[in-house]
């Protein structure tokens, strides 16, 4: 759909390898893939209904896109304040 309908962008991409290789059960294309798949294997176990899974796989599927546009660089590298006294 991304090649027929001119979408091709470098994050788009990205992101349609993650699909794919969570999807066709290739986890070695993409080191994000066994996360995606992860959450869409919990996503079909907490909802019956294929709209309200979609529904709520959405949001994730979008994070994972602007993630691949916006943050592939970034790091947590950050010192973190939690659990000090």
């Amino acid at each position: 759909m991304i090649e027929e309908f001119g979408l091709s962008t470098p994050p788009l991409d990205r992101s349609a390898m993650m699909v794919r290789a969570a999807d066709t059960g290739r986890p070695e294309l993409l080191p994000e893939a066994p996360g995606l798949m992860a959450a869409s294997l919990g996503f079909s176990r907490m909802f019956d209904d294929d709209l309200a899974q979609l529904d709520a796989g959405m949001l994730l599927y979008d994070s994972f896109y602007r993630w691949c546009r916006d943050a592939t660089g970034e790091t947590h590298n950050w010192p973190s304040n939690k659990g000090r006294s």
